[in-house]
């Protein structure tokens, strides 16, 4: 294989992110990688499996109406043969191409899966766009609608695409044998799925009776084995590698390899939940969603483990408990947590329908395993997978001080939430440069601010949009100018490398965290500061006046005078924006009712509104992975002379 100047380039900063250790163990799945080639061993012989991890009776019919209403209209749709991924509408569902991609037309190549260069676009498609429907999680929905209906319509359906998928991806064999994740997350889907198909007649020809399901289950257990994520990449990457494996290994522990596989992957999941946890509950990737991913997929390994009656470190269950108590406390009025670092909307479970409050979802299975505290948001939305979860997860009184009050301030993420009145919620960063040596899904959005309105985004995070194939796009949305946060001489505050590899880290600290102002109508304070700029210091201080209902934000550039600066906010998609010199008027709705605020700019900069432009990209938010629209960033250029701050406020009228 070749490799061009530029990828030369990229392998070798991804080299210098490595420790020994870590190089020794990919250049040993590297000669592995060569061996497998042309040794594929046949799976060992299984007599008399059962599947015995069944959900309880009447765990059904504990499901809520409505949840089980969107379920089924999803099912329908899946049944059409709709779908969309990514903002890519399908309707080839009913008899899917499982190498295909729709947004660019292409086919993976065939051959063998280390061969496959997945990353390049041109040769293969958008790589996630392909692997998300070999995640199976659409099936697992199908399944769901079979448990709750009976209809034997939807087991015939999920029956009829696994055989097309095993019969079409052969162990080692094309694009979906390449990452660990996707085959972790399909494990954990074909357990469910087994699960959920339990009544149907079918169900143990699919699965235990079949030579065919039983080669795939071992081969993907035998791969997670062989190739964990290491090093430096052992981000939610290697959370669900282990999930996947453990779970699989409990629910389908047939061979003899099933004790040893199950044993390591719990010792994995307890190891590498810890390392990406801080203390205070919040995943150490600062990347919401991923808070989420591997949050879901922890609840569901204990959930596996205690179908099977195998014992779980406390340590595990402590760690579930202290993200969930840290994403109750991190959400606003709405239920909507920060919109921080990459996004990708990968799931660890779906089995409900469209319309379902993921974060409520969380939430509300949280309350069903820990228990809510007092301080927690009401939950009012439903859902499929809580009922479910439930009734396999085992209660149980873990000796822990859980926090008495609502946590405002998280000082190992580095991460403040305001909170005032009139639902005004703003979160500020100043936490670390994500996770590991190459940070590969932080942003460089050192001592931003993300600013609501009873849910709305004022002051928008933009999101993430894509990953591969659209250079340009990628790097904008993980910039300093795609952040409401200062830039200066037209450089990030820390380098990239690629996508997913950051060679240099800003590094930040909080200086000061007064949270409790806004309750008796003060004023919160938070102050931080970074070094990513050499040479000079961003120091920006935030408080939030409660009477006034008043955001002020004051950012200082100490050391080398006369850099050039950037100042950006972006605002939300919903908000208007009338610009007049440095003033900005703001108008929104809510529910039908109009709101509205005014945004007084520093008059020391040069301000102009930018909306939808794309060379370069600037005025676009991101509200999914794979979708964006048009909205509005306002951008002050000027001069630092060190003489005095760049002060903006932001007031919210009555």
């Amino acid at each position: 294989m070749t490799v061009s100047s530029g990828s030369l380039g990229w392998y070798l900063r991804r080299l210098s992110r490595m420790g020994p250790r870590e190089v020794g163990g990919r250049a040993f799945d590297a000669v592995r990688r060569r061996r497998w080639r042309s040794a594929l061993p046949d799976r060992p012989g299984v007599t008399g499996a059962r599947f015995t991890a069944v959900l309880p009776a009447a765990t059904v019919a504990a499901v809520p109406p409505d949840a089980a209403k969107r379920l089924l209209a999803e099912a329908d749709r899946l049944m059409a043969g709709h779908a969309e991924y990514f903002g890519v509408a399908r309707d080839d569902l009913a008899d899917p191409d499982w190498c295909y991609d729709p947004k660019t037309g292409r086919r993976a190549p065939w051959g063998y899966a280390f061969d496959v260069p997945y990353r390049d676009e041109d040769a293969v498609g958008d790589i996630k766009q392909i692997w998300e429907l070999s995640r199976h999680q659409y099936l697992t929905v199908l399944a769901a609608a079979y448990a709750i209906s009976g209809d034997e319509r939807y087991a015939e359906r999920v029956a009829e695409h696994l055989r097309s998928w095993w019969a079409a991806n052969a162990p080692l064999r094309g694009v979906h044998w390449v990452s660990g994740i996707e085959l972790g997350i399909r494990l954990l889907s074909w357990v469910w799925i087994r699960r959920l198909l339990d009544g149907w007649p079918g169900a143990a020809g699919l699965f235990e009776d079949n030579p065919v399901a039983l080669s795939q289950i071992w081969h993907h257990q035998r791969w997670l084995a062989a190739f964990p994520s290491r090093g430096s990449s052992a981000n939610n990457h290697v959370i669900a590698e282990a999930a996947g494996q453990f779970a699989a290994a409990c629910a389908f522990g047939w061979f003899p390899s099933s004790a040893r596989w199950r044993a390591d992957a719990l010792r994995s999941l307890e190891r590498h939940l810890r390392a990406n946890t801080f203390g205070s509950g919040l995943n150490r990737e600062l990347a919401t969603e991923y808070h989420g991913l591997v949050l879901e997929l922890g609840l569901a390994a204990v959930a596996e483990a205690d179908a099977a009656g195998v014992p779980v470190p406390t340590s595990i269950r402590l760690v579930l408990l202290r993200m969930t108590d840290a994403l109750a406390a991190v959400v606003d009025n709405r239920l909507r947590p920060p919109r921080q670092g990459d996004a990708d909307d990968g799931h660890g479970l779906i089995v409900d329908g469209e319309g379902t409050d993921r974060w409520a979802s969380l939430l509300a299975t949280g309350d069903a395993v820990f228990g809510r505290l007092a301080w927690w948001p009401v939950v009012t939305g439903t859902d499929v997978r809580t009922p479910l979860l439930a009734s396999l997860v085992r209660r149980t009184e873990l000796s822990v001080t859980r926090p008495a009050d609502r946590p405002a301030h998280f000082a190992d993420a580095g991460l403040t939430v305001l909170r005032g009145p009139e639902e005004i919620w703003c979160r500020c960063d100043g936490g670390p440069h994500g996770f590991l040596s190459i940070a590969a899904h932080a942003h460089a959005d050192a001592l931003s601010v993300e600013v609501r309105h009873d849910g709305v985004d004022i002051l928008a995070d933009p999101g993430t949009y894509c990953y591969h194939g659209q250079p340009e796009w990628r790097r904008y949305f993980r910039s300093t100018l795609g952040h409401n946060t200062l830039q200066l001489d037209g450089g990030d505050q820390s380098v990239s490398g690629g996508p997913f590899l950051w060679t240099r880290h800003a590094r930040s600290r909080v200086l000061a965290a007064d949270t409790s102002g806004t309750s008796d109508g003060g004023t919160a304070r938070w102050c931080a500061e970074h070094e990513g700029y050499r040479r000079s210091v961003h120091r920006r201080r935030v408080e939030l006046t409660a009477a006034s209902r008043e955001l002020k934000v004051v950012d200082e550039v100490r050391g080398q005078e006369n850099r050039a600066v950037r100042l950006a906010f972006h605002l939300g998609p919903a908000v208007t924006a009338d610009l007049v010199g440095d003033r900005a008027s703001l108008t929104w709705t809510r529910d039908g009712e109009a709101r509205s605020a005014v945004l007084d700019l520093p008059g020391q900069l040069n301000w102009r509104a930018h909306r939808g432009e794309s060379e370069p990209p600037l005025g676009w938010y991101s509200p999914g992975f794979g979708r964006k629209e048009v909205s509005t960033t306002l951008v002050g250029t000027g001069l630092a002379d060190g003489a005095e701050g760049f002060t903006t406020v932001l007031r919210f009228h009555g």
